[in-house]
């Protein structure tokens, strides 16, 4: 794999730290500005948001600029938001960073797996994707629980420092390494990548993307109280067992490149179905703690072999026309997922059958992305389109 895909590692690893580190300091920064543990989880949600949105505006905004200026703009972005979250003297200025922060992490995600695309040969497109969403689990697994320690011992504001030399190391690391490259296919009209993000296939693509990945967070958001309530662990013991999980992601998101650019339906199909299948036996399973751990490894490891097939499934619908932009929108469309799992699994707690029957539920979502694809698949085949279409470079 070229050295510029690493920098595409880099930066995302930066982005991952800044995204989930937060979920860790919720206590020190309620007391440190005075506001409410919950109202220090609406961090989370209020980066989230700008994930969302962020993603088409400033990929719109930047298109028609060459795509390695747009991911060091980015990064100019994602530096000044996590400066200024460290020097944040209130809860609302904090807010304000947070969201700012996040307006970069749509568009280098998805700007990042088009530029991933063009470094590597065609059957080696998805896992260019792949190693570039390894920074984000290894972010997962490695820098969240040291930014953690980090807050935890110095302050919340120095987890906040940390992350801003991240970035600008990847930011250095992007400028050296990625190579210059020309103005983007649709550089003259905005429109028309709109207009190809309104295409069937495409619109199917993101939601499958929603869906499947609806069915992760359900769980996930919930897995301490699932994890000490039902299997009956304590809370010392989440953080390791969350290794666990963080261990399954980086596997599973290689495998599932891997597995991608051999045959992306197959890929795709199989990845979805294979999380629906540990979403059903995790329910049993977690009334025995070895099986419980079993089962969170592969929570994790089926969770991101969904991610390259789902980002490579875009690209290959939007078919080289409104190429970032839809890419972009299929990151907005995970965060889409992350709230809609995160909100089903709170109803299913709180005005449902409980705490036990989350699981069940989180199946269901990625039975019903599976149904979508295979869906998109035959309408693509009784159209005359091929199913698997290679990206258009």
């Amino acid at each position: 794999m070229p050295l510029a895909l690493y920098a595409l590692t880099a930066g995302a690893f930066g982005i991952g730290v800044t995204e989930f580190v937060i979920m860790g300091l919720l206590l020190e920064v309620g007391a440190d500005l005075g506001v409410s543990t919950s109202a220090a989880g609406f961090l989370i949600s209020g980066y989230a948001l700008g994930v969302v949105v962020g993603a088409p505006l400033l990929t719109i905004l930047t298109s028609r600029w060459p795509r390695k200026t747009v991911l060091l703009a980015l990064m100019a972005i994602f530096i000044v938001g996590n400066l200024a979250c460290a020097l944040a003297p209130t809860y609302g200025m904090l807010m304000a960073a947070r969201v700012l922060t996040a307006f970069a992490h749509g568009t280098f995600f998805g700007v990042g797996s088009v530029v991933a695309t063009r470094l590597v040969p065609a059957d080696r497109k998805a896992s260019a994707i792949a190693l570039m969403f390894t920074g984000l689990t290894v972010a997962t697994v490695l820098g969240v629980p040291f930014g953690t320690w980090l807050g935890q011992a110095a302050g919340w504001r120095a987890t906040f420092w940390a992350v801003t030399l991240v970035g600008i190391a990847a930011f250095a690391v992007l400028a050296l390494a990625v190579p210059q490259d020309g103005k983007p296919p649709s550089a003259g009209d905005w429109r028309a990548d709109v207009r190809a993000l309104g295409r069937r296939p495409v619109l199917l693509g993101l939601l499958t993307t929603v869906l499947g990945y609806a069915g992760v967070f359900a769980v996930f958001t919930y897995i301490a109280p699932i994890l000490t309530q039902i299997t009956g662990f304590g809370e010392a013991a989440i953080s390791p067992i969350l290794l666990l999980f963080g261990g399954g992601l980086v596997v599973g998101n290689l495998v599932g490149g891997k597995l991608a650019d051999r045959a992306l339906v197959p890929a795709l199909l199989g990845s979805l179905a294979t999380l629906a299948l540990v979403l059903l036996a995790m329910g049993p399973a977690l009334n025995s703690a070895w099986t419980a751990l079993i089962a969170v490894t592969l929570l994790g490891a089926t969770a991101f072999a969904t991610v390259p097939p789902l980002q490579m499934w875009v690209l290959s619908k939007a078919d080289g026309a409104g190429e970032s932009l839809a890419s972009s929108f299929n990151i907005a469309a995970f965060n889409l997922g992350n709230a809609l799992g995160a909100f089903a699994g709170g109803l299913v707690i709180d005005s449902g059958p409980g705490l036990g029957y989350v699981t069940w539920t989180a199946a269901l979502f990625p039975l019903i992305a599976l149904g979508i694809a295979v869906l998109a698949v035959r309408l693509d085949r009784a159209s005359g389109r091929p199913a698997e279409v290679g990206y258009v470079g």
